[in-house]
């Protein structure tokens, strides 16, 4: 069967008289009786009961119709849901982000983007930039928030786009000021109190961008971090910190992942700038995609 018979059928069923269908449907009669008759065919059930004088639906040509009906409707709509989708306007964006953008930009980028395109469904997951990269390139999702790779890494058929730079600060152990193991100074902590406390931190391999932050940040005081533990989860970080075997450096966001026996202290002297952004493949054509960098894009002008 075709839409063609599909529609002959509806017409048919809602004149109940062949003449004035076949008139409706700009058609003459005998080709209109004959598409029935195949369509019944092909069914293997009679749709219509005639008589010389009238014309009445079967009891199966009746719950048939129904069915029928919401299928035209489906393929009439059609059109509209290509152009909504041809537009970004309609569909699905897969997104997923590192942790800390959940204290910082994801809040309000999913609400702004949900207010503008409430037709489009934005599935999110939470991962490290590593699985983020390989998920891209794998095209397993359509676009991330990272900590950008180093340059000299940075995958060929991969683009970034800015979104924030925000400062390290650092996470310490509460029992540590209230005891006083470390001190700040002016309210911040000073480079030497830094060096001299053991450190929790992201894997290089994980991080690789971040690692290298933060190893630069104690390569400028001519010193090199005692790692005493790493993580791969600012959450699993902060709650390491809050145990009490040692100092976190962390984005500024993370403020906002308050956690017992932790006390976020700003650096006294030039803290490091982490960069976050968005990073997709080249030759993803999704006009949703577009989109959600527009937002950003806008933020920035």
């Amino acid at each position: 069967m075709d839409v063609r018979q599909l529609k002959h059928f509806v017409t048919v069923a809602e004149t109940l008289h062949f003449g004035k269908a076949a008139e409706r449907l700009h058609m003459t009669q005998p080709p209109l009786s004959q598409s029935i008759m195949a369509l019944e065919k092909e069914l293997g059930h009679a749709l219509f009961f005639r008589t010389k004088r009238n014309v009445q639906l079967t009891p199966f040509g009746e719950q048939w119709l129904f069915h029928v009906k919401n299928s035209l409707s489906s393929l009439n709509a059609l059109p509209d849901i290509a152009d909504r989708l041809s537009k970004g306007e309609s569909g699905q964006l897969s997104l997923s982000f590192i942790s800390n953008a959940g204290y910082n930009i994801l809040p309000r980028l999913v609400s702004e983007f949900r207010q503008r395109f409430p037709s489009v469904e934005l599935v999110l997951t939470e991962a490290t930039s590593d699985v983020q990269l390989a998920a891209l390139i794998a095209e397993e999702i359509d676009v991330g928030i990272v900590i950008p790779p180093p340059e000299e890494s940075f995958p060929p058929t991969l683009d970034y786009q800015k979104i924030l730079s925000e400062p390290l600060v650092a996470a310490v152990p509460k029992s540590w000021l209230e005891s006083d193991r470390i001190s700040l100074t002016k309210g911040k902590l000073c480079p030497h109190q830094v060096i001299a406390s053991p450190l929790i931190l992201f894997p290089q391999k994980v991080a690789p961008s971040f690692h290298a932050l933060v190893m630069r940040y104690y390569a400028e005081q001519g010193a090199k971090p005692n790692i005493i533990q790493q993580a791969i989860q600012m959450q699993t970080i902060i709650s390491l910190v809050a145990s009490g075997i040692g100092i976190a450096l962390v984005p500024d966001s993370l403020r906002h992942l308050a956690r017992t026996g932790v006390v976020y202290v700003d650096l006294l002297e030039n803290p490091p700038l982490l960069d976050i952004g968005f990073i997709w493949r080249k030759d993803n054509p999704s006009p949703l995609l577009q989109k959600l960098l527009s937002l950003n894009k806008n933020k920035a002008e």
